[in-house]
């Protein structure tokens, strides 16, 4: 085994290392902001934004368990980055092609840090969005990186391909943005009927992530009806675009990203149904969270010339 090939394998490790961390982190991130808001607290709804179960998830033991792990795997996927890069670029020959997805790593994650310790109090919708993309954009930045320490990849993109995984990308985040306005605003439940919603009461307003968040005293928010119609609807044109871009990649011999493009999309569907119907459990709002990570970092899987 030849030093070049060491060092490969050394940064592959750290690569898994730093992908399960970051969603470890994105996770642990949307168990605590969901939690402080009420989902899954009892009596539901009365519970849900209310000032008291927010003053008192600062006292619960679950949520103070899970900063803990929250801080520990922020640090310790701060330790791998660094360790990484050291690695990739410290040494000769500098490895770049992993090194700059490692530099990308090392510049999210201090904008997270940054971020976090700058709007630690803050309920604005905006707050919840940068959080939202760039703990997304992480994952994905992370899951690239295992895949450029691979000796042999898959087959590389066509143009074509790249051209529709780069529109499916945008779509995909716009759409988690309107995802992360519904839950900042305490629209889940606006719309509680599947096959149709009351518009009426809906404001614009709630589309503008530097409008406060929804009135603590109508934890059902009906002022969020129209941005979780936006995000219903989303949900059916992003899905439709990424079974597309799946059936597209399986026939351009990208199996993997292939099959989970389309099968992803529908589980997601139908996560969101389930969230609806059953009242904003909190286990499937995490399910929710994490498919739509996987979402992302398959498409951006496909953006490899």
């Amino acid at each position: 085994m030849t030093a070049l090939h060491r060092r490969l394998q050394t940064l592959r490790a750290l690569a898994w290392s730093c992908a399960a961390l970051v969603i470890a982190i994105t996770t642990l991130s949307a168990y605590i902001r969901l939690s402080r808001t009420g989902l899954g607290c009892q009596p539901w709804p009365a519970c849900y934004v209310s000032e008291a179960l927010r003053t008192a998830s600062l006292d619960s033991v679950a949520i103070g368990f899970a900063r803990i792990a929250h801080r520990i795997s922020a640090s310790a996927v701060l330790v791998a980055i660094i360790a990484a890069l050291m690695i990739s670029l410290a040494r000769n020959p500098a490895l770049w092609r992993p090194g700059r997805l490692v530099l990308g790593l090392l510049g999210l994650a201090a904008f997270l840090a940054a971020f976090g310790r700058a709007t630690a109090d803050s309920l604005l919708p905006a707050v919840t969005l940068g959080n939202l993309l760039a703990g997304m954009a992480l994952f994905a930045v992370a899951c690239a990186f295992v895949r450029a320490t691979r000796d042999d990849g898959p087959p590389a993109a066509s143009r074509r391909l790249r051209l529709w995984a780069w529109a499916a990308a945008v779509l995909l985040l716009v759409q988690m943005a309107l995802g992360g306005l519904v839950s900042s605003a305490h629209a889940g439940l606006s719309c509680p009927a599947l096959a149709a919603c009351s518009l009426d009461a809906g404001s614009w307003a709630l589309f503008n992530p530097f409008h406060a968040a929804g009135d603590p005293a109508q934890p059902l928010n009906p002022a969020g009806a129209l941005v979780h119609m936006a995000h219903r609807l989303g949900g059916l044109v992003v899905s439709l675009v990424l079974v597309a871009l799946g059936l597209a990649a399986w026939r351009g011999r990208r199996r993997w990203a292939g099959a989970l493009l389309v099968v992803l999309p529908p589980a997601q569907i139908a996560a969101g149904v389930l969230l609806v119907s059953a009242g904003l459990p909190l286990a499937v709002a995490l399910v929710h969270n994490v498919i739509a990570a996987v979402l992302l970092t398959t498409t951006a899987a496909l953006l490899d010339g």
